[in-house]
């Protein structure tokens, strides 16, 4: 694997894997701020600055923005998520220099016009508004507050719209003066990309900050609760979680192979018992979510209120049984599903860019390939059983109800069972 790393004198990362035969490259910076470092009166902000990255710099209009990037027939768009935010572009190798100086500009320069402000202010408006007119998307929100109450780790990466409607410019200039150092930048590349011009290009860009402390993180609490929202729908959406392992915990590959196992497929127990032998739903999985400090084992399924209850029981009666009957076969099934996820998604540079930004943020190294599949191959029957029992028996518990829910089992009811 032909991945380099190095950093700056500032303390910035930059990383880069070469990937012989392609002619286009995929280059962005991803930063160590989401939406869990902001304080509670600045919920939201972080979406908020990704949006107004694209609005102008001192340098560039928005239209001009766009423009330079499909003027080459590249592509740049960014991403606020609850830990990292990333901007990030895939153009021709040639084109590798401008992508990176529209990156730099946009990210360190942004003009904060007041006038785009307020467009991009009306813009998240009407994106909260379509998230909760959108029950599937807006249901993960209310089960992430249910399972981390009153914390950044609970709260909506959108925002709330009466917060929305204050942030002016210093807010969101403060939340880049606060957050925006060196030492939280990692530059990735892959594809058509030569790491020493790479290295070179990012301290011309970014060589000039210096490292700027903030504040300590606040650590997340798995608390666990209930959410319920009745409204007349054509399905009750169901989303349960269970407290799973961080990222750094050596149980995430078995957390994620049960989570394969579990719900990760139409091979899988969930989908194969609740929609193929019982009919009672059309959408149904399990994912393992993962964070610096804690993880979110997600059930999720979509079904009337004639049947919420029967799938409820169901759901947690696999839960239940998953710790003394899970098979070999099935463990055999959910690793060469992770295998193959990992390496088909290998054969992009988008993904392989994506890839090492994340790698050097958790690990500040990049595992290699090798590495990764035989910690997947090392997770044994025994292993997987272990985490089902333990999961069933002891990992706090939250749930997100939306529809016509009335006829759904509680939490209490839910953690009875599975403890029975």
């Amino acid at each position: 694997m032909s991945v380099q790393f190095d950093r700056l004198h500032n303390g910035m990362r930059v990383v880069t894997e070469a990937m012989p035969g392609l002619a286009s490259a995929s280059v962005g910076l991803w930063i160590n701020t989401g939406g869990r470092h902001e304080r509670i009166d600045q919920n939201g902000i972080a979406h908020f600055l990704e949006h107004m990255a694209f609005k102008g710099t001192a340098r560039r209009s928005a239209l001009q923005i766009a423009e330079e990037i499909e003027d080459v027939g590249g592509y740049i768009n960014a991403y606020t998520g609850r830990e990292m935010t990333a901007y990030y572009a895939r153009v021709l190798a040639a084109d590798v220099p401008l992508a990176l100086d529209v990156i730099a500009d946009i990210v360190l320069e942004p003009a904060f016009d007041l006038g785009e402000i307020e467009v991009e202010r009306g813009v998240i408006l009407q994106e909260i508004g379509q998230a909760l007119d959108t029950p599937d998307d807006i249901i993960f929100d209310w089960l992430q507050e249910a399972a981390y109450p009153g914390q950044a780790m609970g709260r909506t990466i959108l925002g709330e719209p009466e917060g929305i409607k204050r942030f002016g410019r210093g807010d969101l200039a403060g939340f880049v003066a606060e957050h925006y150092g060196p030492e939280h930048l990692v530059l990735a590349a892959a594809g058509a990309v030569d790491h020493d011009e790479i290295l070179r290009l990012a301290e011309r860009a970014f060589g000039h900050l210096t490292p700027r402390p903030r504040r300590v993180e606040e650590p997340a609490r798995f608390v666990g609760g209930e959410f319920r929202e009745i409204r007349p729908l054509e399905q009750v959406h169901f989303a349960m979680g269970l407290e799973s392992p961080n990222y750094r915990d050596p149980d995430i590959y078995t957390a994620q192979i049960y989570a394969s196992a579990m719900g990760g497929g139409m091979s899988s127990r969930l989908f194969q018992e609740l929609r193929e032998k019982r009919g009672l739903c059309y959408s149904i999985y399990a994912q393992a979510g993962a964070y610096g400090d804690t993880g979110l084992m997600t059930i999720y399924a979509g079904t009337s209120g004639d049947d919420i209850a029967g799938l409820s029981d169901v759901v947690i009666d696999e839960l239940r049984r998953a710790g003394d009957d899970l098979t070999h076969a099935e463990l055999e099934r959910a690793r060469n599903q992770m295998k193959a996820g990992l390496l088909m998604g290998l054969e992009s540079a988008s993904s392989r860019a994506e890839r090492i930004a994340r790698m050097v943020t958790i690990w500040d190294r990049v595992p290699t390939q090798e590495e990764t599949v035989e910690k997947i191959d090392a997770v044994t029957l025994a292993d997987l059983r272990r985490f089902a029992t333990g999961l069933a028996a002891d990992a706090p518990a939250a749930l997100a109800l939306y529809g016509p829910a009335e006829r759904a089992p509680g939490l209490s009811g839910l953690k009875e069972r599975l403890a029975a």
